[in-house]
């Protein structure tokens, strides 16, 4: 399970005073900081970006790769920025994301055929709403692989996000629930080797005490990993979280055990 920073986000003031004012030195921080505590990869967040959108996404993911080789997420809704952003990245380039919207389709689905790059399609229907029902998350995800075919987009670069929802919401346990079910089926549904991934932070949205977010996200997360989640979006400074993510890894990944491996 490939851990991705989910730091580097246009919420965070202090990204967006740095990108309003194209000021590389944060942004640049961030990242360091993020690979440092074990990120495998960096969601790249900017945004719809009103103003200026493919100078200052290039600017964004240049400077994101001065500091790191990291796989990149690109993460915007404005397909010429995204475009933008796929010219100039060197990394490898993960496009974050398409739903069944039509715009998506139409505007974002393409660039991922054209640059050759892996792309994440929400389990969101038309209107972007999701289901509560593993049947129609289900359905979904043969509506995205049919879509990624006719767009011509070999089904290896989909990468499914069946979307956690916050607990909080008024069917946020049964659906997450369902997900957990939907992550177990996909390969066999489709009849490939689906890659996944999923927001975690999502999971707790909302005032709550830190303590009390991380204490439900290191519950969920192992749950995720035992599903088969591929790639998990999370808070590089939740250490604990982390650690429950590499201690995931370690117990599903390795044939044999070592106490070396337990760093706490």
């Amino acid at each position: 399970m490939i851990i991705v920073a989910d730091n580097l986000h246009v919420i965070n003031p202090c990204i967006a005073k740095a990108m309003a004012q194209m000021d590389a030195a944060p942004i640049r921080q961030m990242v360091q900081r993020c690979q440092k505590a074990g990120a495998g990869a960096i969601d790249v967040c900017s945004g719809p970006l009103k103003k200026s959108p493919r100078e200052n996404f290039s600017f964004l993911v240049k400077t994101v790769e001065s500091v790191t080789s990291l796989p990149l997420l690109l993460d915007t809704t404005n397909a010429d920025a995204l475009e933008a952003g796929l010219q100039v990245c060197t990394n490898k380039a993960i496009i974050n994301g398409f739903s069944l919207e039509p715009a998506k389709l139409e505007t974002i689905l393409p660039l991922a055929v054209t640059y050759r790059t892996d792309i994440i399609g929400y389990l969101l229907d038309a209107n972007s709403q999701v289901s509560v029902d593993a049947q129609e998350m289900m359905a979904t995800a043969v509506d995205l692989f049919k879509a990624c075919a006719n767009a011509g987009l070999p089904p290896q670069q989909l990468i499914i996000d069946p979307i956690i929802t916050p607990l909080s919401w008024e069917h946020g346990m049964r659906h997450n629930r369902e997900v957990l079910s939907v992550l177990k089926q996909l390969t066999d549904l489709l009849g490939f080797p689906v890659r996944t991934i999923a927001g975690l932070s999502n999971l707790t949205s909302g005032s709550y005490k830190v303590s009390s977010k991380i204490k439900v996200a290191q519950t969920f997360l192992p749950m995720l990993a035992a599903a088969g989640l591929d790639m998990v979006l999370i808070n590089m400074d939740h250490t604990d979280v982390i650690q429950t993510a590499w201690m995931c890894k370690d117990l599903l990944d390795f044939e044999t055990f070592s106490w070396a491996q337990v760093n706490c």
